[in-house]
């Protein structure tokens, strides 16, 4: 049986000038993403949620709701299959200063919902389309 890793994160937004922006980050290997992480011991999934979109990306934020998740399995070489839980959350942005973790991302950056839909679907991961979606949804922007 494969052991299971959960991780959780969000779709982060804000209002600037009366305008909503969603964000997005560039992945290590160039792609369209979400800040997310591994759950640490001890935490629960929303803290994890949380702690991870303020390391990766600087800003603080609260869960709104949550969106779905993703479940999927992949193969780790030394520890063999993985079944893998992502969980996402409708977060919004309380403050910070937007900077990306290098360590873990390449770039992260807010976009008007039109550009971020545009983003995600033309250099997004194919799995994560309807989380977008969903969160657009939740904030009243159709896609």
């Amino acid at each position: 049986m494969p052991s299971k890793q959960i991780s959780a994160g969000g779709i982060v937004y804000r209002k600037e000038a009366g305008q909503l922006q969603i964000q997005l980050i560039t992945d290590r290997y160039g792609k369209i993403s979400y800040a997310k992480g591994k759950r640490e011991n001890g935490e629960t999934i929303e803290q994890t949620a949380l702690r991870e979109i303020r390391e990766e990306t600087g800003i603080y934020g609260r869960i709104i709701e949550a969106i779905d998740i993703i479940a999927y399995t992949y193969h780790h070489p030394q520890h063999g299959d993985i079944r893998k839980e992502v969980h996402y959350y409708l977060v919004e942005s309380e403050g910070g200063i937007l900077k990306p973790q290098t360590e873990e991302i390449r770039s992260v950056a807010w976009y008007e919902p039109a550009d971020a839909w545009e983003r995600q679907c033309n250099a997004g991961y194919d799995n994560n389309d309807f989380i977008l979606e969903k969160a657009l949804k939740l904030l009243g922007v159709q896609v």
